[in-house]
């Protein structure tokens, strides 16, 4: 048996996994300025993994990063605003 926790149900403030989906555009190029901006926060990146396929018009990066649910909103909204990114998920 597995537990997935979605969000905290008893502390806000508590960091815990959040992984997100990422979809992208500018193939190659959207990817890695979207990795960059993962790169400032790469203490509280746990894992990346991402998917480039050649006459693909979109790429899908999928992380897990430690934070709690407002830094998760702010998070989204902030990758949002980078001209490759097409949409941002939570898992």
């Amino acid at each position: 048996m597995s537990i997935t926790i979605d969000r905290p149900t008893t502390a806000t403030g508590s960091r815990i996994l959040r992984r997100h989906t990422i979809i992208t555009t500018q193939g190659m190029d959207g990817v890695l300025a979207v990795t960059a901006e993962l790169r400032a926060c790469a203490t509280l990146v746990k894992e990346l993994a991402i998917d480039v396929r050649e006459g693909v018009g979109c790429s899908e990066l999928t992380c897990s990063v430690s934070m709690t649910a407002e830094e998760a909103e702010q998070f989204a909204a902030h990758l949002r605003t980078l001209a490759p990114v097409e949409s941002v998920d939570p898992y």
